[in-house]
């Protein structure tokens, strides 16, 4: 892959819509246009937590050399027809896209427009394995935990763009495709290259942590996102606390305040709201000795973050019994095969719940 960024008449162009995508189109360009400048676009969400992790990658990307724009895309009904006005002639002039999350409907509408012949698609947490399964079987990009359902009206209706972004996706002789992952990839489709991220530029900007004797547990979404149940995690969350001496519960940022405060109240943990991912908290540190967590990107990225020190990275499998009946029904599969692809973690077995 070229070195080069691209040039001011054919700059590249890289479009982001969380904190863990911005990382890691950061990690790219160290990778693979050391020195080089792009154009970073940050396609903002209405999420306060999210926004504001945003705002503070953004500082970073500026403080690396990069151009950052950052466009209100959710900002009102004309929202996205002005962002995607205002982007179109870069979107034709770019040589090379960098994007994190193909499901995106924002994203995949600018890859309708693009002329660009070299698309990189940097990690978006475990979608990313997803992403590269459906592309090799060639179906319909759906999102693993929505994967199962019917299509709804608005699917229908996006449909047409959709199959236009996923053949955009697909490699061909006029048009190169890369995945920047550091997500195991086992079901590579023909023609796509594989590209491995270490997190060589995490390593470099910041640490090594200094470690604390206790035990540190990531939280996760699923229970806003409808696939565990909430009374399931929560007594999961207390057993895991007690049994692994864990005193910080580190947020995901879509947890809702709700939850977050019943975890406080009944488990006695210190919630901490993380202003950056996960990654860039843990190799500034202090983190503890011991990091647990449930099926996540994060079970991946922080052995690699964290490589040459002393923390170990443990996971405890979601009980099928956590699942709520709304849930997908590949959910077990999916976060069973989370979990045991990940290298150089420690495997709990599910805790016992309600």
């Amino acid at each position: 892959m070229s070195l080069r960024a691209g040039s001011a008449g054919h700059p590249t162009l890289a479009f982001v819509e969380s904190p863990v995508q911005l990382l890691n189109v950061l990690e790219w360009a160290h990778a693979h246009a050391p020195g080089a400048e792009l154009t970073l676009v940050v396609l903002s969400p209405i999420d306060p937590m999210t926004r504001g992790q945003l705002r503070r990658m953004a500082e970073l990307a500026r403080e690396e050399g990069h151009q950052v724009r950052w466009e209100e895309a959710r900002g009102g009904p004309a929202a996205p027809f002005q962002t995607i006005g205002g982007l179109t002639g870069l979107l034709r002039r770019a040589s090379r896209i960098v994007l994190g999350d193909p499901f995106s409907r924002y994203v995949q509408l600018l890859l309708t427009i693009t002329r660009a012949r070299d698309l990189v698609v940097v990690d978006d947490g475990t979608a990313t394995m997803e992403f590269v399964a459906q592309l090799a079987r060639g179906e319909r990009l759906v999102r693993w935990h929505r994967k199962g359902g019917r299509p709804g009206p608005r699917d229908l209706v996006f449909a047409p763009v959709s199959s236009v972004a996923r053949r955009r996706l697909t490699p061909s002789g006029k048009r190169r495709v890369t995945v920047f992952s550091s997500m195991p990839v086992t079901d590579r489709p023909a023609g796509v290259t594989v590209d491995a991220n270490d997190f060589a530029w995490t390593r470099a900007r910041f640490g090594p942590p200094r470690i604390t004797k206790g035990a540190d547990l990531v939280g996760t979404s699923l229970v806003e996102t409808g696939v565990v149940d909430g009374e399931h995690y929560l007594e999961a969350v207390r057993t895991l606390a007690k049994a692994h001496g864990v005193t910080r519960y580190f947020a995901h940022r879509r947890e809702s305040t709700e939850k977050l405060h019943r975890l406080a109240v009944e488990t006695g943990l210190e919630i901490v709201r993380p202003d950056l991912p996960l990654e860039l908290i843990a190799r500034r540190g202090p983190i503890g000795r011991t990091v647990l967590s449930f099926p996540s990107t994060v079970v991946h990225t922080l052995p690699l973050a964290l490589a040459g020190t002393e923390v170990r990275v443990a996971v405890c499998d979601i009980d099928p019994a956590w699942l709520t009946q709304h849930a997908s029904p590949r959910a077990q599969g999916f976060l069973s095969g989370v979990t045991g692809t990940a290298r150089d973690v420690h495997r709990l077995q599910a805790v016992s719940a309600v």
